[in-house]
């Protein structure tokens, strides 16, 4: 990460951090009374091949103590999803505790979606090129694929057939999204699809912003 796109994520993070600080207590208070705890939910993620922490999120599922629950969400899932968790995820609003993230260098505001550490093991050459970019909150990949992502996941109905979908449809398409954008990223691009992400109305062709 250069020291531009590092100095970039730390004031604008801090700075939302502050302005957000309402909505943040406000939608914590909400879980609170509607779903109870825990508020937040942490989850391990990779930030590079070997190097892991814990990513932070409003909790949106009934929370569940198993240790074989792991994976992405599929449709297996979804009788899980509090009322309050489907609002926060249409709305992206249960990432904001990611804000945390961002200050501590975990990850950067745009950049590959940090994986769970079994695929960076399951696939070792592919994260190892994917995973030279500081993961991200959005990036290039999250917003082409992500809709098509949650089609496909959400016609799952056990953990094998989201495994095997997401393992086998997912993640290399991603992956070769995620290597566009780091042979393409400026800090200009960064805001962006920073921007993108916010009003969906922008055009994500590459020859129109380099």
């Amino acid at each position: 990460m250069t020291f531009s796109k590092r100095a970039f994520d730390l004031t604008l993070a801090l700075t939302l951090g502050i302005l957000l600080l309402p909505v943040i207590g406000g939608i914590a208070a909400v879980i609170l009374v509607r779903d109870g705890r825990p508020v937040f939910f942490g989850h391990k993620r990779a930030r590079a091949p070997g190097q892991n922490f814990t990513l932070w999120k409003f909790r949106t599922m009934i929370n569940m103590r198993r240790k074989s629950d792991h994976g992405v969400s599929g449709g297996h899932k979804r009788r899980r999803i509090t009322p309050t968790g489907r609002f926060l995820r249409k709305t992206r609003l249960d990432e904001l505790p990611q804000l945390w993230n961002v200050i501590r260098g975990d990850i950067s505001f745009v950049g590959p979606r940090p994986p769970d550490p079994r695929y960076v093991k399951m696939f070792p050459e592919l994260y190892g090129e994917v995973l030279k970019s500081r993961p991200g909150i959005t990036g290039l990949a999250t917003l082409i694929y992500h809709k098509t992502e949650e089609r496909l996941l959400a016609q799952c109905r056990t953990p094998q057939q989201t495994e095997e979908v997401y393992t086998r449809r997912c993640v290399p398409r991603k992956a070769r999204l995620d290597l566009i954008y780091a042979e393409n990223r400026t800090l200009c691009y960064d805001i962006f699809l920073m921007l993108h992400t916010v009003f969906r109305k922008l055009p994500l062709h590459l020859k129109a912003w380099r």
